[in-house]
């Protein structure tokens, strides 16, 4: 492999490095893993890593219009990440596919998606409306590397406003690579608000020393397209703290108010012993 494959700090790494598979064998794929500032590869990589795996097996009619990723491991940066697809079904208008990304230490992710192709209706319906929000610009940039930015405007009773939107990435005109790269941002929200709602959360840097946490599973309905190199609301809420399992939902909305997608995540808060 290409040194840009092992460990490359996210900094230096471009989003169309992350979305650039290479084919090595039937639906098979390998993706570079940068090193991020944690460790652990983020998962928000992967899951668009693998939805742009399957999407390479699927007719360019076909846009994702849901996905559930389970986080099995955490990856490492010091290799690559290969992507083997299964094609569950080819139907007229729905395609099904499963990704199961690898490395050295077994599965690190499983995804399952399903593909639509576009079918205008005269109904075009959504009944909640964008919450007002202060300007991206009224709060610091909480992002990494450059490539994701994240602006929290609000955090309140386990819910978290946050706009984000792809750092260092051009205008993507592309639909499906839209997609992907907005399931790349949308993991950078969903942990905030079950962190914020238990009884004993410290102060950010010290979570790291006191917690274990990750990401359980993420789950995505894509309605509307977007740009997400622009501006995205990320209207997120915790709904229930047990077992060491915090779970939150979320809408994303474009800066025009469009709603574009509905997120969901489990994510595991543990006190270390």
């Amino acid at each position: 492999m290409e040194q840009l494959r092992t460990g490359i700090p996210v900094d230096e790494v471009t989003f169309d490095q992350i979305l650039h598979l290479e084919h090595h064998g039937p639906d098979t794929y390998v993706g570079i893993a940068p090193k991020y500032p944690w460790g652990r590869i983020f998962g928000g990589q992967v899951i668009a890593q693998a939805l742009r795996a399957a999407l390479h097996t699927v007719d360019d009619e076909f846009a994702p219009h849901s996905l559930h990723a389970y986080f099995i491991r955490g990856g490492t940066h010091a290799e690559p990440i290969r992507f083997e697809v299964d094609r569950l079904r080819n139907g007229r208008s729905f395609v099904a596919r499963s990704v199961v990304a690898r490395q050295s230490s077994g599965a690190i992710l499983h995804l399952s998606a399903s593909f639509q192709i576009d079918e205008p209706e005269a109904a075009d319906v959504t009944p909640v409306a964008m919450p007002d929000a202060p300007d991206p610009d009224a709060a610091p940039d909480e992002g990494w590397g450059g490539l994701a930015e994240r602006r929290k405007v609000l955090v309140e009773n386990g819910r978290v406003l946050s706009w984000i939107r792809m750092g260092r990435t051009p205008a993507i005109a592309d639909p499906r690579d839209a997609a992907c790269a907005l399931a790349y941002i949308s993991d950078t929200v969903m942990s905030e608000p079950p962190r914020s709602i238990h009884p004993d959360r410290p102060q950010r840097e010290e979570f790291v020393r006191t917690f274990v946490g990750a990401s359980l599973d993420h789950t995505m309905h894509f309605h509307r397209a977007c740009d997400p190199t622009e501006w995205v609301l990320s209207d997120a809420a915790a709904h229930t703290l047990v077992n060491s399992r915090g779970l939150s939902t979320g809408r994303l909305f474009s800066a025009g108010g469009i709603h574009v997608a509905t997120i969901s995540q489990e994510i595991l808060i543990r006190k270390k012993t």
